[in-house]
Parts: C-alpha cells; sequence; structure tokens
C-alpha cells in the first residue's frame, strides 16, 4: 500500500488530546486545524498537522486533495441494535395516531415484535440485512459502532445474532464491537417467570458467549417492567465471571437505581439517562462510569424528556452521543442528526457534541487508543464532509451523506 497525503482541508478536525475520556473544558478542545495535512503510511497515521510540515515528509505518496472541505476522524457510535430482521414503520403509524411506545408493548409490539421475526430469520438473512446497515452507517462517515444481540431471547438465536454481527464486521469495513444483550426483553414464552429467564441468561446464554468469544461486553435493559435491580445485579455478576465488561440500559422511563447499579458494578457504561437525578449523576461519576446519551430514542417515540447533558458535563463526566440505531425507537444511523439534537435540545456545544461523537465514545468501547482521533500511531479512520467547519455538522441537520470515506487509510466505495 502506497503512502497517501491528505491535503486542501478547510479544517482538519484531529480531536487531538490527552489519551483518556475528555471531560469538562477538554471537550471543547477539538484540535481544527486550517489547512491541515495528513499522512497515512500501512493504515496508520504517520504524521498530522500544518500542511506545510506535513506535506515535504510525504515522498511519492499518493495525494488526496480534500477540495477546501472538513475532514474529520470517523464517527464512533458506542450504541447499537446493528441486526435484526423486518421492521416496525406500522408501530411508527400507531404513535403518530398517539399510541405510546408502552402502550405499543403491552399490546405485544415492540421489541417481542422484532424478536418474533428476528427467530424466523437465517444467520444468512440477518448478515445480509445487517450488512445493508452497515452501508449506512459508512456513508453518513461512521467507522466504528458497537452492536447489540438481544432480539433472539433463545440460546440459540442470541448466538445467531452475534454470530451474524461478527460476520458483518469480517465481510465490510465497518469496524464492530459485540455486545451480549440476552437481557433485553423478557420473551412471550416466559411471561410471568421472569426470574426462570434470567437464570436461562445466565446459565446457559453467557456461557455459550463466552465460550465462542462472541462478544466483548455484557448489557441489560434494567427498567421497572422489564429486568429490576436485583435480577440486573446476577446477570453483571455473572457476565464479569465470564469476563465480559459491563453496559446498561438505565434511567430511560423511571428512575429506580439502574445507573447506582451500573456504578457499584463497575460498568463502562450506563446508557439513555433520560430520568437520572443528581445523586445518580454523583454516583456515575464516583465510579467512573462513561454515560452514553440517545437523543434520537427521545425525538422517535415523541417524548420530551432528554437526559441533563449539561449537568452530566458540569459533574465531570465524560459524555458520549450514539444513535441507538434500532428499528422502534430510533431508526437512524446519522450521528450528524443525533448531534444535533445534543446541541438543540440538550445543550450541548457543536465541539462537546464532536468529541462525545468520536474519542469519548472510543474510549467508551476500550478503543480510545486506535481510533476516535487522527493522531500519529492511530488508524486512519477518517471523513470527508461537505462542510468547511465542524459546526456545520449539527448546523445543517438531516441526512447528509459524506463526501467520502476512509477506512485504515482506504477510501470505500459506500454506495
Amino acid at each position: 500500500m502506497s503512502d497517501l497525503l491528505v491535503v486542501g482541508c478547510s479544517q482538519l478536525v484531529t480531536l487531538a488530546g490527552p489519551q483518556h475520556p475528555r471531560t469538562g473544558t477538554e471537550m471543547c478542545e477539538v484540535g481544527a486545524l486550517a489547512d491541515g495535512a495528513m499522512l497515512v503510511r500501512d493504515g496508520r497515521i504517520a504524521a498530522v498537522g500544518l500542511r506545510a510540515d506535513v506535506e515535504p515528509l510525504a515522498k511519492n505518496a499518493e495525494v488526496f486533495d480534500a477540495g477546501g472541505r472538513l475532514v474529520t476522524p470517523g464517527f464512533v457510535d458506542a450504541h447499537t441494535h446493528l441486526v435484526f430482521a423486518g421492521n416496525r414503520a406500522n408501530e411508527f403509524e400507531m404513535r403518530c395516531a398517539g399510541a405510546t411506545y408502552q402502550e405499543i408493548a403491552g399490546q405485544g409490539g415492540g421489541i417481542r415484535s422484532t424478536v418474533r421475526k428476528t427467530r424466523a430469520a437465517t444467520e444468512d438473512d440477518l448478515v445480509a440485512v445487517g450488512s445493508r446497515y452497515a452501508r449506512w452507517f459508512l456513508q453518513g462517515g461512521t467507522t466504528t459502532v458497537e452492536a447489540k444481540s438481544g432480539y433472539g431471547l433463545t440460546a440459540d438465536d442470541e448466538l445467531k445474532i452475534l454470530r451474524a454481527i461478527r460476520r458483518v464486521g469480517e465481510t465490510t469495513a465497518l469496524r464492530v464491537v459485540a455486545t451480549f444483550l440476552g437481557a433485553h426483553e423478557v420473551p412471550e414464552e416466559f411471561a410471568g417467570r421472569v426470574d426462570e429467564y434470567v437464570q436461562l441468561v445466565i446459565d446457559e446464554m453467557l456461557p455459550r458467549v463466552a465460550e465462542e468469544k462472541l462478544a466483548e461486553f455484557c448489557d441489560i435493559f434494567c427498567e421497572a417492567k422489564v429486568f429490576n435491580v436485583e435480577q440486573a445485579r446476577r446477570v453483571f455478576t455473572a457476565a464479569k465471571a465470564h469476563g465480559l465488561g459491563l453496559r446498561m440500559h438505565a434511567d430511560q422511563f423511571t428512575s429506580f437505581g439502574a445507573s447506582e447499579l451500573a456504578a457499584e458494578s463497575g460498568a463502562t457504561t450506563c446508557d439513555h439517562l433520560e430520568q437520572t437525578e443528581a445523586a445518580s449523576i454523583a454516583a456515575l461519576k464516583q465510579a467512573g462510569v462513561m454515560p452514553v446519551l440517545l437523543p434520537a430514542s427521545v425525538y422517535a417515540i415523541g417524548s420530551r424528556k432528554y437526559p441533563d447533558a449539561r449537568a452530566m458535563i458540569e459533574a465531570g463526566l465524560p459524555v458520549v452521543l450514539a444513535t441507538d440505531f434500532n428499528p422502534g425507537s430510533s431508526p437512524t444511523t446519522s450521528m450528524r442528526m443525533v448531534m444535533s439534537l445534543a446541541c438543540t435540545q440538550m445543550k450541548m456545544t457543536p465541539a462537546e457534541a464532536l468529541t462525545a461523537a468520536t474519542v469519548n465514545a472510543a474510549h467508551s468501547l476500550n478503543r480510545g487508543n486506535e481510533v476516535g482521533s487522527l493522531e500519529v500511531g492511530k488508524i486512519a479512520d477518517f471523513t470527508v464532509h461537505d462542510a468547511e467547519d465542524y459546526r456545520e455538522l449539527p448546523y445543517f441537520f438531516g441526512d447528509h451523506q459524506a463526501v467520502a470515506v476512509f477506512a485504515g487509510g482506504v477510501r470505500l466505495r459506500t454506495q
């Protein structure tokens, strides 16, 4: 592979900085270089800085001219449900007519609806649809995602999803970090027997996931009408025993101790947090848990209660933004849309939103030393946007495809 020299950047936004998740004023320091340049060698960044300094280092390099456009790290989406069968456009129509997300779920829709379709799909079917969505992510400039299971809810079907996730990561340019989410919902056949289902997750699913090394993390939807705190504690204890990191869906609809359990258990992230209060924020800060905020899911279900991002940032938490891409509550792959919602609805600044969507997200996936910023030695995953200034990313909201996307220094065909 020949060296690659990237020039012609209106701004080269490096996100260079301390090698830890960014907090406080660090989230505002995005390292935007006017007329910056970058040299890529063997898929990694060999030099980055002002064009006048970098260009002399490039001998016989292929040149990519960004044409006076914005170049940033590829987005890192730290909470997605990448692989599922079917969609729930019919439920979207029901919500438009006034039904709530919870009412639809209570009538047999919601997650259980997707479970029925996903159980009926083959692994090859799931790889095909996952590859389609991987292309959507890449088209928008996202180069790394976390991908959860959770739409199988039997041991065989959960492993089927995780194997499909692995194959999508192996056969597309999207970097994929897998999370086991067997405790996403109580399946219909276990109605009224939640503890029995939790034991199935612990005794059968987790050992098989760990044995096949299909996931790096274990997640659970800890919510009053799904899995309570004690049930979540049991799953977390077992997951830790199998060497899995911990993530948690918490405080989405109610606040009843889920985020405190995430702190107590040493979870890597605590996600959603729409109902999180000051005491929980303090507990997450004390335990070093990273909040992953999902404003697109608030928007899509028609709620008005967004997470208190400003309180979290002011408390010193390294905030992460993610799409929560899924068929029910957040059918979007657009990190730019998420950034716009973060700015308009949660009063984050454009710089904070970009930090949360790149380098902080990378650290939440234990990838902070590889992706999320454009620094010497890191993988050359970067995106060229049809913009001149990073503040335009959330300012122009909607579905914008990137001008060019590079993974490991190779330009991708995303169409």
